[in-house]
């Protein structure tokens, strides 16, 4: 009698573990979330198990749940200390389970665990990695299971006779007297190197409760978590003596103006060592922004002055050129003062890495083996077409995110597939498969940039630097592994294609075999449904190329894959082996966590496209890691800098770090034309802009590149803010929950953050996966400074976060598939208070807009080598198109509750005008678009916007131009950035300005009063072609309608200018001074077109038809139109006024 074949599938974490009947608010039609019990025949079908077969796993989940030991934490043993405790073989095997298995569930469906022997069709074979190879079949007869492995790889023997066993029939010798099948002896655990007490670990608890299946039940059916596993009860105070004040250095004030007094974080303990800032505020210097200020303040008044002095002398000959001329002016200075008044003050900032890995990383009594003692991150990449988004750029994103400098064990990666692409996941596969060679070299050889492509690309002697004899002939393995890496990759497509074809053939015959067996007719044979089949020859259960019911891009079922799991807590070197291609002996070969994620989709239901998705990366990676702090990237942005993530920590771990919401980087870009011909680089706005806002509340949120408090993400204020009140916006202090000395350590539940939110009201918020809520608070604990200094409150003790992960186990798993279900934020308040906010296009400044109105406060973080290098679109109207995008974000911003208008007392004066200065900037386009036709039209018309070019008016313009020019040239100082990129600026202002913000003006009022809802499709995001050339798309000229207003505001420029040199010329009393004045605004509107022209020329200088259609149009029309207006008349002599030909 033979042992049935091994169990798929795993068991709901409990009642009120994520379904909606959990908290009974979503009604009888909402589903269930269950997981069904299944074995796997070799042919792909699932049988169902029997009820014994489920009340016999509840008891095994019980009993190999208590090799688990919690120590009652006492004043001389921190449960975040190393304990004694071994690891079981059967927590090995759930991992090894949880990271071969393919997790899928969803709407009205079960959650399923579909074990895959392979992931991809090249070999893999790292530890950690899905579907390793290495490990040989299981003994029993009638299996085809895995033996377990341990973390190097190798084969796991619960026994001393070595009999081969996989996790399922482990667990089932477990369960029938724990048998050993090889030899009949019972099982002797802790008497072999794997189970070694010394080497035990002491698990910190998981994030959402769910370290074992009894503990997870108990807490479900008492409806409380219980907090005594992970909380403190010391009431001891933490810190070292006097602060130490860095030579020309001063602490972040502006983070923590309230700092100071209060206790709360330490007492009075004896002088040690002095403590030491890890960050640092840099004014500017007072010889720039001492001029630059005052700069400001006098163009005010010249501003003031000259607008009072147009209006008290209008040009009575031509009234309506005067009136429209007026009340454009009246509106840039208005939207002028909007710009300028942010930016009075700029700040620079600085960090100590040193001092970083000194206190959290370096050997000291309360981490007296030296673990990191950091909190853990959680890196999202968001993606959704791989035609639009080429899956090699963003499998060198996820590489370079794997190799950044970080404690591995602390690091996890999340990838949101959003369309479903079994061409993704395949990719990701590979990525995960090249890690195991790249991120060691990474680390052997300290490699810059990690992202293999932009890496191999580097002009220069590429051992510059290095000492190691065999870096050399690493280099050169590496490189030859990585152009192999590119070939699999570029062809996954064709090989995924060929596949599901010979599988879909595959059906077709076996269907028409049974047909002809059963005696049916073969004309009559049924379609068979052509589906995308993965490398284990199973159905991929996403998108499918051809489209069909669940297999479509907006129709299919929640998808997981632990790609990478989990590392182990200690290092994990290479071994010395002649047939390792690259020697790693004193390497630690450990790689972060990596997840596939792609978030169930059904019809009826708003995906809130990017939005949506972040969120989902939120639910489903505070299941399963909960890192408290968040790092978001686009899949063309990749790490540039690997020491970018500590740079940014030393803000967080900073005192008054406890207030910071997120670290914003500064976004750049690689590939842009040496001109920047369309300020693709946005300098003015990095690193002028947003370096102003760091000196107010923070700098805006952007969108990649921002590494955020994941507390702050869930909706809840600040452990302390200020409020600004009254006309002179005198500041009050206000605490958001209480700051007790003797509590001030210790972590709080989710009522203590916010007293609007009782425990009935816990899951309307977060929705009712009893993980989420649980992981919360832990989140925020783990989010907090180190208390070693008297004026840090809220913060935690030294050694707090050095104990590992517990390893993931299938329940958890289950319950992260839960919340990334369709329906899971039905009747929450996810998007609308929590996490990304929807209903615009520009998610990401609404989204920091809201933390900043709750009294949070962001950071600008600029290391000295770029932090993040990304692409942007360098074709003209591509680029347009993403600024309409980005201005009709801004003028959905303006007409919602997210105007700046009604934000609360918290935000900072000038962060409200900076934010209403968002809100409004698009509409701008309309009086610029007037402006722009005023030279046109004083040229044509004879007339200026004054009535003579005086004395007064010539002085007026000639104040306003010198202090425009000495603003410009004091905020290139102050910011570091380039004259010309200033100018590229002032250039592409105008251009979009004339046309995308004008579009957005449009669509925005249309969406606000027709209810017209406005799309956009997604940016194409170019792939690396080392055959082409990289500014081939500049020269490309794409028609859009977008075109048309600049095209014609440059040629009526022009033909203004030829008309009136001519009429001038020709006249018997030539008025020259009015000629020189219009011609001049004129010319100087030419002169900001000049990029755009260039972009019409294309790479030969050729004008395309279009343009010379729509000049000869404007010009019939222009010229028709203004004989109508304004006839010739007779003169005396009988011609008619005007030029005429001699």
């Amino acid at each position: 009698m033979s042992n049935p074949p091994p169990k798929k599938a795993i068991r709901n974490p409990g009642p009120g573990g994520g379904g909606p009947a959990a908290g009974g608010s979503r009604g009888p039609a909402a589903p269930g979330n269950t997981v069904k019990f299944a074995r796997r025949t070799p042919s792909g079908r699932y049988v169902s198990l029997s009820r014994e077969d489920i009340d016999m796993e509840g008891e095994l989940g019980a009993d190999y749940a208590n090799y688990t030991v919690h120590i009652p934490p006492t004043p001389d043993n921190q449960p975040m200390m190393d304990g004694a405790e071994p690891a079981s073989v059967a927590m090995k095997a759930e991992e090894q389970y949880v990271s071969n298995s393919l997790f899928t569930g969803g709407f009205n469906s079960v959650t399923r665990a579909h074990l895959m022997d392979k992931v991809i069709e090249s070999d893999v074979s790292h530890p950690q990695m899905a579907g390793s190879k290495g490990a040989s079949r299981c003994g029993m007869p009638a299996c085809d299971g895995k033996v377990m492995r341990t973390e190097r790889g190798e084969e796991m023997y619960p026994c001393e006779c070595r009999f081969k066993i996989c996790r399922d029939c482990y667990l089932d010798a477990q369960k029938d007297g724990c048998l050993c099948p090889g030899c009949k002896e019972h099982y002797k655990i802790g008497e072999y190197a794997d189970d070694d007490p010394a080497d035990g670990k002491h698990y910190l608890p998981g994030p959402g409760g769910m370290n074992t299946s009894k503990s997870l039940l108990a807490r479900n059916q008492n409806g409380e978590f219980d907090h005594n596993q992970w909380l403190f009860e010391s009431s001891g105070t933490y810190g070292y003596g006097n602060a130490y004040w860095p030579k020309g250095g001063m602490y972040d004030d502006d983070l923590d103006d309230e700092g100071g007094g209060g206790g709360g974080g330490a007492g009075d303990l004896p002088e040690q060592k002095p403590f030491k800032p890890l960050t640092r505020k840099l004014p500017m210097p007072t010889s720039i922004i001492s001029p630059y200020r005052i700069f400001i303040v006098i163009r005010m008044f010249v501003l003031l002055f000259y607008l009072t002095w147009r209006i008290q002398n209008p040009n009575m000959e031509a009234l309506w050129l005067w009136g429209m001329s007026i009340v454009c002016e009246l509106w840039f200075a208005f939207s002028w003062l909007l710009d300028m008044l942010p930016k009075v003050n700029p700040v620079n900032r600085s960090t100590d890495l040193s001092v970083l890995k000194e206190k959290f990383e370096t050997p000291s009594p309360s981490n007296p083996h030296g673990r990191s003692d950091l909190p853990g991150l959680d890196v999202f990449v968001s993606t959704a077409d791989p035609e639009k988004e080429p899956v090699l750029t963003t499998a060198t994103t996820i590489l370079s995110i794997l190799a950044a400098d970080y404690p591995v064990e602390k690091l996890a990666c999340y990838v949101s597939d959003d369309g479903g692409a079994l061409l993704t996941f395949e990719a990701m596969a590979e990525a995960a498969s090249f890690a195991n060679m790249w991120v060691p070299f990474c680390k052997k050889h300290d490699i810059e940039p990690r992202q293999p492509d932009s890496y191999f690309a580097l002009k220069g002697d590429p051992t510059k630097g290095k000492r190691r004899s065999d870096f050399v002939k690493d280099r050169r393995k590496v490189k030859r592994e990585f152009d192999e890496f590119k070939v699999r990759i570029n062809g996954l497509p064709d090989s995924i294609r060929r596949r599901s074809d010979a599988f879909n053939a595959r059906e077709d015959m076996k269907m028409l075999k049974h047909l002809r067996e059963s005696g049916a007719d073969p004309a009559e044979q049924p379609k068979v449904k052509k589906a995308t089949w993965m490398a284990d020859g199973t159905h991929w259960p996403g998108t499918w190329a051809a489209s069909a019911p669940d297999h479509a891009k907006g129709n299919h079922a929640g998808i997981l894959q632990v790609m990478l799991k989990p590392p182990s807590p200690d290092p994990l070197y290479g071994m010395h082996d002649e047939e390792q291609i690259i020697d790693f002996s004193d390497v630690d070969i450990r790689l972060p966590m990596l997840v596939y994620m792609s978030r169930e989709k059904r019809p009826g239901y708003d995906h809130n496209k990017k939005a949506g998705a972040m969120n989902a990366l939120v639910r489903c990676s505070a299941v399963m890691s909960n890192g408290p702090f968040i790092l978001n990237f686009d899949c063309d942005h990749y790490i540039n800098n690997a020491q970018a993530i500590r740079e940014a920590m030393c803000f967080v771990m900073d005192r008054g770090g406890e207030r910071i919401a997120y670290i914003q980087f500064p976004q750049r870009f690689e590939g842009i034309d040496p001109s920047d011909r369309y300020a693709n680089n946005n300098t003015v706005f990095f690193d002028g802009n947003m370096r102003a806002l760091d000196g107010l509340q923070g700098p805006m949120y952007v969108g990649t590149g921002c590494m955020f408090r994941r507390f702050a993400l869930y909706g809840f204020d600040p452990p302390r803010t200020t409020e600004y009140t009254g006309w002179l916006f005198n500041k009050k202090k206000v605490t958001s929950f209480k700051a007790d000395p003797e509590t001030d350590t210790q972590s709080l539940k989710a009522e203590d953050f916010d007293a609007e939110l009782t425990s009935m009201l816990v899951p309307r918020r977060f929705g009712n996966s009893s993980a989420l809520m649980a992981s919360i608070p832990v989140a925020e604990f783990q989010a907090r400074p180190l208390a070693d200094h008297p004026a840090v409150r809220h913060g935690r003790p030294p050694g707090a976060l050095t104990v590992p992960r517990p390893p993931l186990d299938p329940p958890t798993v289950a319950e992260a598939v839960s919340v990334i279900s369709c329906w899971y934020e039905d009747k929450t308040e996810w998007g609308d208070r929590v996490g990304w906010i929807y209903g615009s296009v520009t998610e990401d400044v609404v989204s920091g807009y809201r933390m900043h109105n709750r009294g949070w406060r962001s950071v600008y973080c600029i290391p000295k080598r770029d932090a993040f290098l990304g692409t942007a679109p360098i074709n003209l109207t591509d680029r347009l198109h993403q600024v309409l995008r980005w201005a009709t974000g801004s003028v959905e911003i303006f007409f919602s509750r997210n105007n700046a208008f009604l934000a609360s007392r918290r935000l900072m004066f000038l962060q409200r005008v900076a934010y209403l200065n968002v809100g409004i900037y698009p509409f701008t386009s309309i009086f610029l678009l007037v402006y722009c036709f005023i030279p046109a039209l004083s040229l044509f018309s004879g007339f200026f916007i004054v009535q003579t070019l005086n004395v007064a008016f010539l002085c007026y313009l000639l104040t306003i131009t010198v202090t425009l020019i000495a603003l410009g040239v004091l905020e290139v100082k102050w910011s570091g950035i380039a004259l010309e990129d200033w100018w590229r600026n002032e250039q592409f202002w105008l251009i979009s300005g004339t046309s995308a913000h004008l579009y957005a003006v449009v669509q925005g009022l249309l969406k606000v009063m027709a209810g017209i809802e406005i799309s956009f499709t997604l940016t194409a995001k170019a792939a690396a072609d080392d055959n082409e050339d990289i500014y081939a798309d500049l020269y490309v000229v794409k028609w859009s309608s977008l075109l048309i207003p600049p095209i014609t505001i440059g040629m009526i420029n022009i033909i203004a200018i030829a008309f009136a040199f001519a009429r001038t010329v020709y006249s018997d009393n030539p008025r020259w001074g009015k000629f020189i004045g219009g011609g001049f605004f004129s010319f100087w509107v030419l002169a900001h077109l000049y990029p755009f022209a260039k972009g019409l020329m294309g790479r030969r200088g050729k004008t395309p038809t279009i343009v010379f259609v729509w000049s000869g149009l404007i010009s019939i029309t222009i010229s028709l139109l203004w004989v109508a207006i304004s006839p010739p008349e007779a003169s005396a002599g009988g011609r008619t006024a005007g030029f005429q030909f001699p």
